[in-house]
């Protein structure tokens, strides 16, 4: 029977301490993820939400870009970390970092970028998506990368450092994503299924890779 998960301040509280057990250094030196790069390449920086930042990797890459980001996420040990790696990279002034459950907080304006990056939060995956997307301004940015659903899903690297596979709840198909951008709000950019390697994994991960532009 496969264990299901309740992805709530708890879950995450427990998860971020175990990293930090378990991987010491994992909270401090581990780096953005790399479609962040390649998908932001050519656009001009401007206000950025990460959605689920966990350590801040990503929201301070951003910030080190140019971009002024809000970054969000639900377990207080997770953003002490990040406001600490913040300082250390010199753009805390660039960084607002927010303690909040994504599934009740809303910004007070939307941003010319929306990213997310394995965030699962206590809600049905696809709806979490349709509720961020719904903060991209016009001629905004979506960038959501997230788990890969596979027929041998049990059988993938979690992503988060703890457990050996991705709980269903929490990985997607391709389909499902794009299914869920209606063509006339969107332009679809990437949309692409990935498979790749990380140090000190054994199994590769399996993610998929989503960037659209709001039209209106």
């Amino acid at each position: 029977m496969t264990e299901q998960h309740e992805f709530d301040k708890d879950y995450w509280e427990r998860h971020w301490h175990q990293t930090h057990h378990d991987r010491p250094g994992a909270m401090s030196t581990s780096p953005a993820h790399p479609y962040l790069a390649r998908e932001t390449d050519g656009l001009v920086p401007g206000t950025a939400l990460d959605a689920g930042c966990g350590a801040g990797a990503e929201a301070i890459w951003l910030a080190t870009h140019g971009w002024q980001v809000t970054a969000v996420d639900i377990a207080p040990v997770a953003l002490a970390r990040a406001a600490e790696r913040a300082t250390e990279s010199g753009v805390s002034e660039r960084v607002r970092w927010v303690e909040a459950d994504l599934t009740a907080w809303a910004p007070e304006t939307r941003f010319d970028l929306v990213t997310t990056h394995y965030a699962h939060p206590a809600m049905p995956q696809l709806a979490f998506y349709e509720r961020i997307a719904g903060w991209v301004a016009p001629g905004g940015t979506l960038l959501i990368v997230g788990h890969l659903h596979t027929s041998d899903a049990t059988e993938q690297g979690h992503g988060h450092g703890h457990g050996h596979h991705t709980p269903d709840e929490a990985s997607v198909t391709l389909a499902d994503i794009t299914a869920g951008l209606d063509s006339a709000t969107w332009e679809i950019v990437t949309a692409e299924e990935q498979r790749r390697t990380v140090p000190g994994r054994e199994v590769p991960l399996q993610d998929v890779v989503v960037r659209s532009t709001r039209r209106h």
